[in-house]
């Protein structure tokens, strides 16, 4: 087990977009078997490769009520619904700081496993708002800069309370 460290906000990692993976191998392996120890300790749902200072497309899902985690390699997004959902989110690299963003209610994902194949996905819910989220982290653009200006701000300020020990 190989617990990474986490690349904390505002860090500049995080405003990087991931390169494509263009090699399978054992290091690819061995990278997704660390997302997976890292976010778990974390503790967390998702994690991607830049949020271990790893520029890499490679995500990894543990969610709620799922059969298992699931690693997802050059993801990108090829539908999106209209309807769309709010979920509270948040981020391993912005501990305790959440806030409810907009999303797409549903998605399909195209991806490739650890082997290199092809695969397809329809995710609703918390599965689709992870995909989108984890996927903007790999396209460099952190979580709160969905947010508007105002909401970002006093998120900000909320994080950097809890950061000095003052709470919520």
């Amino acid at each position: 087990m190989t617990v990474r460290s986490i690349v904390s906000f505002p860090d500049q990692q995080l405003r990087v977009a991931a390169d494509p993976v263009t090699v399978f191998d054992d290091y690819l392996c061995q990278l997704a078997t660390d997302l997976l120890d890292t976010v778990r300790a974390a503790p967390g749902i998702g994690i991607t490769g830049p949020h271990i200072g790893v520029a890499l497309r490679v995500v990894v899902l543990d969610l709620p009520d799922a059969a298992g985690p699931v690693t997802y390699v050059n993801p990108e997004i090829v539908w999106a619904s209209d309807d769309v959902l709010r979920h509270e989110e948040g981020s391993i690299s912005m501990p305790g700081a959440v806030e409810q963003i907009e999303r797409a209610a549903r998605v399909r994902v195209r991806y490739q496993d650890l082997d290199g194949v092809t695969r397809s996905e329809e995710a609703s819910g918390l599965r689709a708002a992870c995909h989108q989220h984890e996927i903007d982290q790999l396209n460099g653009m952190f979580w709160l800069h969905r947010l508007s200006g105002l909401r970002r701000t006093r998120l900000l300020a909320r994080h950097e309370k809890l950061k000095r020990g003052g709470g919520a």
